[in-house]
């Protein structure tokens, strides 16, 4: 487990709010591709999305060592829409670092209310997206068009690589989550 990303577990609603604010920059003539090209490079190297369809969402649910609940921090800070905030599921063993963090924000649950989760969100109209943090994925986030960060930088800002699918992503997650001690 990379030791970021309980730093970053603490401080993300500022880092969502910061990667917003940054964003805006790609619309400055003569900087804004470097801003664009930057914030590229880092949604590939450091923090970004990978789109799901509600079956790998579900596949890596059943391939977890555990899960949590929580906000979602798109919509927990944006507040776009009526969504409900608590949509976020915590998978592995990041669940021990935000749960450490912020006991009061999230909650154990079990695969099978997860998979429930997941089939309300994806009925409402969300998108399911497993999120990393370096080299750790931490969470399948539920999100909405309106709040979801990842899905803005991509749509609004032209930051490619914010948002991306790939479609062997749940075999990545699982060598990855196998391959750490």
């Amino acid at each position: 487990m990379h030791h970021s990303l309980k730093l970053y577990s603490r401080y993300r609603e500022l880092a969502l709010k910061y990667y917003i604010f940054q964003a805006r920059w790609t619309r400055i003539p003569l900087i804004g591709r470097l801003v664009r090209k930057v914030a590229n490079a880092y949604g590939k190297n450091v923090s970004a999305a990978y789109l799901l369809n509600l079956h790998e969402a579900n596949e890596i649910v059943d391939s977890s060592d555990g899960l949590a609940l929580g906000p979602c921090t798109c919509r927990a800070v944006f507040k776009n829409c009526d969504n409900p905030i608590n949509a976020e599921i915590i998978v592995g063993l990041s669940r021990n670092i935000f749960m450490e963090g912020r006991p009061h924000d999230y909650r154990e649950i079990t695969k099978q209310e997860a998979k429930d989760i997941l089939k309300q969100c994806h009925q409402n109209g969300l998108i399911h997206t497993i999120v990393h943090w370096q080299h750790d994925f931490y969470a399948i986030c539920n999100c909405c068009s309106c709040c979801c960060v990842p899905l803005r930088l991509l749509k609004k800002y032209g930051v490619g690589n914010a948002l991306v699918r790939e479609d062997n992503i749940v075999e990545k997650l699982k060598e990855r989550q196998f391959s750490q001690p």
